[in-house]
């Protein structure tokens, strides 16, 4: 004869269901600053000392200062990273650690983030860039070694050149009969770089064009050839002083 019972079997109330709030997983009950984010590349860290008067002018034009324009004499952080959103961690960290520096470049481009900040006092510039490392867990050799492509001098730009040139520019123009130097260099922001230290060098050049946002950075400066000349030193000893990873 088989009985029957109300009351439930020790199984049953082991599969009792849990109320909702214990039921929740391992992962929901981690803070949501502790969730999985891909590591980020640091492609260039480049600290820009005194921004000379004419790369300074071209850092604030509509084109490329769509925040704060930088003015002579400045110092600059500039920085690449990789993914593209990842700088917009990069700038957090930077503000938050130096609320009174001044981001006058901030860009996200296909694959590459790209921020330039700059303030008037070093020490604020080293705070935001100690914030940015301890952030995401990168050092400034981490970056990759500048890589030269491509390097001409041309003298005695004809008026036709000239004309072309300057429909093209992005700074000041360059005039027939002056001598041209063209360089192009891997990653991008190494034209910053390259522009700012070839103007301390030679300040009489004109800066024609700097792009420094891209699969490969370039300058023209135009001058004498003394002074082109001088230029061109003066960026080949810059790059070579950056330090990082063969690429």
């Amino acid at each position: 004869m088989t009985t029957t019972s109300d009351e439930p079997t020790a199984g049953a109330a082991r599969r009792r269901p849990r109320p909702a709030a214990q039921d929740r997983s391992a992962a929901q009950d981690r803070p949501a600053a502790q969730s999985a984010a891909p590591p980020t590349e640091l492609r260039v860290y480049l600290t820009l000392r005194s921004l000379q008067r004419q790369f300074a002018a071209y850092l604030g034009t509509p084109t490329r200062a769509r925040g704060y324009p930088p003015l002579e004499g400045d110092h600059a952080l500039i920085i690449e990273v990789a993914p593209g959103l990842a700088i917009e961690r990069v700038i957090d960290l930077a503000l938050k650690a130096v609320p009174a520096a001044e981001p006058g470049l901030l860009f996200v481009e296909r694959q590459f983030g790209i921020l330039e900040l700059h303030t008037k006092n070093t020490d604020e510039l080293e705070r935001a860039g100690a914030a940015i490392q301890a952030g995401i867990h990168r050092s400034p050799a981490d970056q990759l070694k500048p890589r030269v492509l491509y390097t001409d001098v041309i003298e005695d730009v004809t008026d036709q050149h000239a004309v072309i040139l300057n429909r093209t520019r992005q700074a000041s123009m360059i005039l027939p009969g002056q001598t041209l130097l063209v360089m192009e260099m891997t990653p991008a922001l190494y034209a910053a770089l390259a522009a700012n230290e070839a103007e301390r060098a030679a300040p009489k050049n004109t800066l024609v064009d700097v792009q420094m946002i891209g699969a490969a950075g370039r300058v023209y400066i135009s001058g004498t050839l003394e002074g082109v000349t001088t230029a061109r030193h003066a960026i080949d000893a810059a790059l070579a002083a950056i330090e990082g990873r063969d690429h």
